[in-house]
């Protein structure tokens, strides 16, 4: 059995739709906004997140009817319900501002499909694909400010000397900044943004940034280089070193990358639904490669789904997942350290 498998022939009934609206401050610098998708029926309720990035996007759907996605009905399996989605026009009131947010708001839906299933029958998806929900090790992301300096980090290792981190270096980055923080030996993961076209985060190739994170951090996995004559050189001897995030949107795209990966970034929204997810994280685990989930800035249950699939499937990655509240400007003391236990007596999508 694959893992699709496990959860493809759910029935599910959905009897209303609603959705409501999340919005915070980040450590990134910008106002977060996202929409909480609830699928009632039964007397159970499934709930998802769209983490489209655009705030455009989040304002144009709130004022259409709860029932604008005409998804209410009964369905013979999950499969039937995932199916239905593909003729659903996501975006009703105007187009999305960026091709990608399809994917974000068809995998809202959908895990809130997956979760009101799951529930009307009384399981969880650890029990259903066979799996076990494990401790789940984490990361905190964080950018380090403009000028960047080592403070924020310092700041959260004072509170946790065992905290570890995902960092994302730009041409700022010096010599005596990256000594700084590397000397915590504290740095699992260094995202270096060259994917991106078109956001605030874009880092542009950079051959001596680059050289600079590849010596100064020997041991950190390096995320979504760009390549380019002058950069790829750089990795030759590190290729067991290079993640990918960003192009990672399904089987296809694994096998389109410039050569097979020891490391994936696997972001569920990413895949749109989840019947790609689950057949991506299987040829990864097949191919023996290594992988940890990515984080969003969600600010609702998608943080508790992210959790669940690092627990389900790479709960021993560097996951990029650590709990909503470090993604604040000024993170609360107390918050939980790594690695996160998973709840009792699950069901659903709980974690």
């Amino acid at each position: 059995m694959n893992f699709f498998d496990g959860v493809a022939d759910l029935p599910l009934t959905v009897d209303s739709v609603s959705r409501s609206r999340r919005e915070s401050d980040t450590s990134s610098g910008f106002l977060r906004k996202t929409t909480l998708f609830v699928l009632s029926g039964d007397g159970e309720v499934g709930r998802g997140e769209d983490v489209t990035y655009d705030a455009e996007d989040h304002d144009a759907l709130a004022d259409a009817p709860d029932d604008v996605f005409g998804l209410e009905g009964t369905y013979d399996s999950f499969a039937e319900f995932s199916a239905a989605l593909d003729d659903v026009d996501l975006f009703p009131t105007k187009d999305p501002e960026r091709a990608t947010s399809e994917h974000y708001r068809r995998w809202g839906l959908e895990s809130a499909g997956l979760d009101l299933a799951l529930r009307q029958n009384e399981t969880d998806l650890a029990t259903a694909v066979g799996r076990e929900r494990d401790p789940v090790r984490f990361v905190v992301s964080t950018r380090l400010g403009d000028p960047p300096s080592a403070d924020r980090v310092e700041m959260l290792l004072d509170r946790d000397p065992d905290c570890e981190f995902k960092l994302d270096p730009t041409s700022e980055w010096d010599d005596a900044l990256v000594e700084s923080v590397a000397s915590h030996d504290c740095v699992r993961i260094l995202d270096l943004k060259g994917q991106y076209e078109g956001t605030e985060v874009d880092q542009a190739p950079d051959p001596a940034l680059y050289e600079r994170i590849i010596t100064g951090f020997p041991d950190a996995v390096i995320e979504d280089p760009a390549f380019t004559d002058e950069t790829r050189p750089l990795f030759d001897g590190h290729e067991d070193r290079v993640s990918w995030d960003y192009p990672i949107t399904g089987v296809e795209s694994v096998e389109a990358l410039p050569f097979e990966p020891s490391w994936l970034n696997i972001k569920p929204s990413r895949f749109g639904t989840v019947e790609s997810l689950f057949e991506t994280i299987e040829y990864a685990h097949e191919r023996g490669m290594s992988l940890y989930g990515g984080g969003q800035f969600e600010l609702g249950v998608g943080r508790d789904h992210i959790q669940l699939l690092a627990s389900v499937f790479y709960s021993d990655g560097p996951n990029d997942v650590a709990p909503s509240a470090y993604n604040l400007p000024e993170p609360p003391e107390g918050l939980p350290r790594s690695p996160l236990e998973p709840g009792d007596d699950p069901l659903g999508l709980d974690f």
